[in-house]
């Protein structure tokens, strides 16, 4: 969970470096190719790209379709608003995934997740604060991003029934690869040679950012690993300020802990029923 937290801060601090300067689409297509690169080790001591066949390509292909989206909607809106406001936006990700899953994957609705569900939705009412003149672009993207990380979470949670992780890794590289290539060369730029680095940062990140997290899973429970988690708001709030002098107002302090408390309850409330 260090390295998924280390990761996921360093992300959000090279992607706003990067993408200030060059577009999205070319960052996510360099990010896929050099990701690709990164995670051969693992291929290979995981019975090579024999062992990457897949039974179900078009469950991938989803899944990656939808996250390529969304991820692409959280490189804009790390540069359009504070990281802070992202970053606790984003933690609604498990509201819509609760929900999602009730219609998807028959789950059931109990009054802790709908509790949740709603402190979520007063906690992100409160961050956005919807004004007469209308919210800001970079609040409505961060929010469509979150609905769609928590549709691409539903995805991988069927594919990790048959699938590994280094498996379920490689097909996203290579689609998304696929899916922004196109974009990237309508789009494509000279890279000054400072950004590189930028570029290498968000690329080893967003490869193995999801491996920590998922090892980090299978040495605890998620009753342990999902709160240390929750460490990324107040982190990434602090990074804001002390790298980009955002202030963290009271609103978004307040909407963040709200969510928070919500997600912390109904993943406390649900613990003795996946431990059955």
């Amino acid at each position: 969970m260090a390295g998924w937290l280390t990761a996921m801060l360093t992300m959000a601090v090279a992607g706003r470096e990067a993408v200030s300067e060059i577009g999205a689409f070319q960052v996510m297509e360099l990010r896929a190719i050099i990701g690709m690169i990164l995670l051969y080790p693992l291929i290979r001591m995981n019975g090579g790209y024999a062992a990457m066949k897949t039974a179900y390509p078009w469950r991938h292909v989803w899944r990656n379709t939808v996250h390529y989206g969304a991820q692409f909607g959280w490189l804009v809106a790390i540069t359009m608003i504070p990281l802070a406001q992202v970053v606790s936006i984003e933690f609604t990700m498990p509201i819509w995934t609760a929900l999602l899953a009730v219609f998807f994957l028959g789950e059931k609705m109990n009054r802790w997740k709908v509790i949740a569900v709603l402190l979520g939705l007063i906690g992100v009412w409160i961050i956005v604060r919807p004004r007469t003149d209308g919210i800001e672009p970079g609040q409505i993207i961060s929010l469509m991003a979150a609905v769609g990380f928590s549709i691409s979470v539903i995805f991988v949670k069927a594919l990790t029934r048959t699938e590994s992780v280094v498996r379920i890794l490689f097909w996203m590289l290579l689609i998304q690869g696929i899916i922004g290539l196109i974009p990237a060369i309508l789009v494509w730029q000279p890279i000054p040679n400072h950004l590189w680095g930028w570029i290498l940062l968000v690329s080893i990140c967003g490869t193995f950012s999801h491996y920590c997290m998922t090892r980090a899973m299978t040495f605890a429970d998620a009753t342990i690993v999902v709160p240390m988690d929750f460490l990324r708001v107040p982190l990434t709030a602090l990074l804001g300020w002390l790298i980009y002098s955002e202030a963290i107002d009271v609103y978004t302090a307040l909407g963040a802990a709200l969510i928070l408390s919500g997600n912390l309850l109904n993943l406390r409330k649900s613990a003795p029923q996946v431990q059955k």
